[in-house]
């Protein structure tokens, strides 16, 4: 069996590593693979990179000016599907497609007229809409009905003239229902469930497989040693990713959660920029951490904590929810989108209500007491998200695709 990947990055990034991961076992398993990306962190011998700078700026533009993501780069794709008469898949997976590199008409007609066995793979809401990647925090439901009207049109990648989202979906739904061998995968039960839902999928196949993290390197460390080596000295720590902890919309948490701090706690925030840190240097509990591209050292932060706290109000399935967990590091996150279905209620964390300062700081001082057994965290995190059990399932769908069996 022969399977292309397609994704917009390679070998780094959640979506990169996913497929790397999925490709060496593939490898492993002795079948083969290649790789289509737009931007990698090395060039693999068994990859063909979509496009050029110039190109996907091009792309942008266009993006901007006429509001159709996707819909340009006809020559880069052109190359693509010559590359892949020579290559003969047997599959091809679709991961993400939305970062003006590639033309998604041009794919999917090629893809229906050779009757390739194709998996799509839903890390986000991009492929069953007519433009965003989420609807949840404009309260949308269009993509249900075929959208139009969309709330979205300003917001990134913002269509500055062009309303172009009931054309887009409609496109989309006859492209990929035109695929006579085509499953959907939603990455989280949320995810999967909207796509049978939707206005794109509704008809289609549909499944459900997690993402998975590398659990040799999320896993036990000593939590003394850790704190030491990043200069954390206090006794409690609350770990967040500063994106979702400074969105506007969490400032009243975040003010809170300041201002009920003892002074052996404190909030460690990963990722924040210059300006943020300098925002935050009048909370003297909150520790302002920059960019962290070291797994091994995200790793270490998510040992120093006893709660890993992820205020997202709109994730498909995230992943640092994953590697918390598989490091022992119990999760505690809002009843929102695919962040919940990662935590089983009082063995791996707690799920609040959105934006409850309240219920964050019952729920932290229930770790504080003991409640979460890290060792359990650990055990579930093995279970449930380790990347060669659950790229296996991919393994396996591929088989009963290409094979006429799905």
């Amino acid at each position: 069996m022969k399977v292309i990947e397609i994704n917009a990055t390679y070998g780094y990034g959640s979506t990169g590593l996913i497929v790397r991961d999925i490709g060496e076992l593939l490898k492993k398993n002795g079948d083969e693979v290649r790789y289509a990306y737009q931007m990698g962190n090395c060039a693999p011998s068994e990859g063909h990179q979509i496009g050029s700078p110039a190109d996907w700026k091009l792309h942008a533009l266009y993006t901007r000016l006429l509001g159709k993501q996707g819909w340009l780069s006809i020559g880069a794709t052109r190359k693509l599907l010559k590359y892949m008469d020579q290559e003969k898949p047997d599959l091809v997976h679709l991961h993400n497609i939305h970062a003006n590199y590639i033309n998604l008409p041009m794919l999917l007609k090629y893809l229906a007229k050779k009757n390739i066995a194709t998996v799509v793979t839903l890390h986000d809401c991009w492929f069953l809409t007519g433009k965003c990647c989420h609807f949840v925090s404009a309260g949308c439901t269009r993509w249900k009905t075929g959208c139009g009207h969309c709330p979205k049109q300003k917001e990134s990648p913002g269509s500055l003239f062009f309303d172009r989202s009931a054309e887009v979906a409609k496109e989309k739904r006859e492209l990929f229902q035109n695929i006579k061998n085509l499953t959907v995968v939603g990455c989280s039960e949320w995810i999967a469930d909207i796509a049978k839902e939707s206005y794109v999928f509704r008809d289609c196949r549909v499944e459900q497989i997690y993402n998975g993290v590398d659990t040799d390197v999320f896993a036990p460390m000593n939590r003394q040693e850790c704190k030491q080596k990043l200069g954390i000295s206090a006794e409690f720590v609350m770990l967040g990713m500063a994106n979702k902890w400074l969105d506007p919309k969490n400032r009243g948490v975040l003010e809170t959660v300041a201002e009920n701090l003892t002074e052996n706690e404190t909030l460690v925030l990963i990722g924040c920029t210059d300006a943020q840190r300098k925002e935050l240097d009048s909370f003297s509990n909150i520790t302002a951490v920059g960019f962290i591209k070291e797994r091994e050292l995200l790793a270490a932060y998510y040992h120093s904590a006893d709660a890993f706290v992820n205020l997202t109000f709109e994730d498909t399935l995230p992943t640092v929810n994953m590697e918390a967990i598989s490091c022992g590091t119990p999760v505690i996150t809002y009843d929102s989108c695919g962040s919940p279905e990662l935590v089983q209620e009082g063995k791996t964390g707690y799920i609040i209500p959105q934006s409850d300062s309240k219920a964050l700081l019952k729920r932290w001082r229930d770790v504080q007491a003991g409640m979460l057994q890290r060792h359990i965290c650990r055990e579930i995190g093995l279970n449930m998200f380790g990347k060669i059990e659950r790229y296996d399932e991919y393994l396996s769908l591929f088989s009963r695709c290409v094979s006429g069996g799905a």
